[in-house]
């Protein structure tokens, strides 16, 4: 199966600058052993959001990923559970403030957000200070990914 990456834009204006090209998202999840079945980016406002942080998480705070697995449809026979569908929300507006805080580029905060997403979707965890380094040095290997 070829893998699909889509970006979908929700209450903000549709861009393009910044946006890694889409294989390497692809060749980043390879590393982990994974393959893209179908992931959808969908870039929108704090506000819309954070409407799904409360619906679905109970959370009701602002935030700037959140991930949902999907399910495969079911003519996708995946035995060895590689291939990867979800959903991963980022909030743009969270982008460009993580930007200034942490004094980088839009474009590599946004992948930094984005590959967080991705590693959401395959298992890992951020809840505990030693899955958060895990995290964080996977985002910062897959940063220099080219």
């Amino acid at each position: 199966m070829q893998g699909k990456i889509n970006y979908f834009f929700e209450e903000i204006n549709v861009f393009r600058y910044g946006l890694p090209r889409k294989g390497w998202i692809n060749a980043c999840l390879s590393r982990e052993g994974k393959n893209i079945g179908v992931i959808n980016f969908i870039f929108c406002s704090d506000k819309y959001l954070k409407k799904i942080n409360e619906k679905y998480l109970g959370k009701s705070y602002l935030t700037d990923v959140i991930s949902f697995n999907t399910m495969p449809p079911d003519f996708i026979q995946d035995v060895n559970n590689t291939l990867v569908f979800g959903d991963i929300f980022i909030s743009v507006t969270r982008v460009k403030t993580n930007k200034q805080l942490y004094k980088t580029i839009f474009a590599k905060e946004l992948k930094r957000v984005m590959i967080h997403g991705a590693l959401h979707l395959i298992g890992f965890n951020d809840t505990t200070p030693k899955e958060r380094a895990v995290m964080a040095e996977k985002e910062d290997v897959y940063l220099e990914l080219r």
